[in-house]
């Protein structure tokens, strides 16, 4: 061996590894610290000071895992790990960084945003009272595309998914949105009180809006199931309830004329227009919400019969706004900007006919 020769690098003492920077690695990144397969197996042999956790996932000490070391050891064994010599293209992907772990001292383990925690594991991670905690759950659901040669083992179940959602990254850790992770968590058997309460809770606080669980649940075929079906009418009503609210709030906040709500509109002595939730007769001007979150099969009848009421109220020169709980909750000052500058713009118009206004 010449002075030139590069020397192979020194491997790191086993207890240096455990007590080190990562509790948590895979048999790949052992081997590039100098860990022979045969030492691995024979620190996790029964009673060792080892244990693996999940195929190629090694915990570096014993006893049972944290909540947060098995959602760490599932992101391990379905990412893709750049350091195990994974050929070229075989890995592509975003990488994300998994958080440190309760009592580590080190920069963050890599996983690859081509595994994505989902169902109830990624509710209890968006802060989910109705999610069971991570540490009591037994199974931790995981998105991969389809073609991954993965399987269901251990506290690790494969989601298999044609096109992976963008992921939400909570606490560096790559999550499905809150609407997919529903969708998942409601696929497997559960408690009818417990997919109600999860439903609630979304829409109640705000993580999304009820047309887009109803999209995911029928994406997913899942609105054939009774106590589904059932969960979604309250969900469709919780969303309603809190679209008004927010739209009462609207109106006070930012000083606008007080109108009259939740009325139906009629010709005198003719066809009954519609119903709009809140309406200014000397202006002229009606708001509705569509809060609607029909099945796909409903979806062209409704909104045809949305476009027909709309219509036939500004042939009458009534001018309809049409807002949604989103821009409500997300822009509530641009919305009452809408409505006033509609209320404004009353006296450049033609006078609009003559309407009887009913409490609905």
């Amino acid at each position: 061996m010449t002075h030139n020769t590069p020397l192979s690098p020194r491997p790191r003492p086993l207890h240096a590894l455990a007590d080190g920077r990562r509790r948590l690695m895979t048999v790949a990144q052992l081997r590039a610290h100098g860990v022979s397969a045969a030492e691995t197996n024979e620190q996790c042999r029964p009673g060792g000071p080892w244990q693996q956790v999940l195929p190629n996932v090694v915990l570096l000490h014993a006893g049972p895992p944290t909540g947060e070391e098995r959602l760490h050891a599932v992101l391990l064994y379905a990412g893709r790990d750049r350091s195990s010599g994974t050929p070229p293209g075989a890995g592509a992907g975003r990488t994300a960084s998994v958080p440190v772990q309760p009592g580590a001292e080190h920069a963050p383990v890599p996983a690859c945003a081509e595994a994505v925690i989902t169902g109830l594991a990624a509710l209890a991670l968006h802060g989910f009272a109705a999610a069971p905690p991570l540490p009591s759950l037994d199974v931790i659901d995981i998105l991969v595309p389809r073609l991954r040669r993965l399987r269901t083992t251990g506290c690790a179940r494969i989601v298999r998914t044609a096109a992976l959602p963008t992921a939400v990254e909570v606490t560096g850790v790559p999550v499905a949105p809150v609407a997919r992770a529903l969708a998942d968590a409601v696929a497997e058997p559960a408690d009818p009180g417990t997919v109600r309460e999860l439903l609630r809770e979304a829409v109640r606080d705000g993580h999304c809006e009820p047309a887009a669980v109803v999209r995911e649940l029928n994406r997913a075929r899942l609105l054939s199931r009774p106590h589904v079906v059932d969960a979604v009418d309250s969900l469709v009503a919780e969303g309603r309830a809190l679209a008004e609210q927010r739209l009462y709030r609207m109106v006070r906040e930012h000083a606008l004329p007080e109108p009259v709500w939740n009325v139906d509109l009629r010709l005198p002595g003719g066809p009954h227009l519609g119903g709009v939730d809140a309406f200014w007769p000397e202006q002229a001007v009606a708001v509705e919400l569509d809060t609607r979150a029909h099945r796909e099969q409903e979806d062209d009848a409704a909104r045809a019969e949305y476009a027909r009421k709309r219509e036939h109220l500004e042939r009458l020169g009534i001018t309809v706004v049409h807002l949604t709980p989103r821009k409500l909750r997300a822009c509530p000052e641009h919305q009452a900007a809408v409505v006033r500058t509609a209320l404004m713009a009353a006296g450049d118009r033609e006078p609009a006919a003559y309407v009887v206004v009913l409490p609905r």
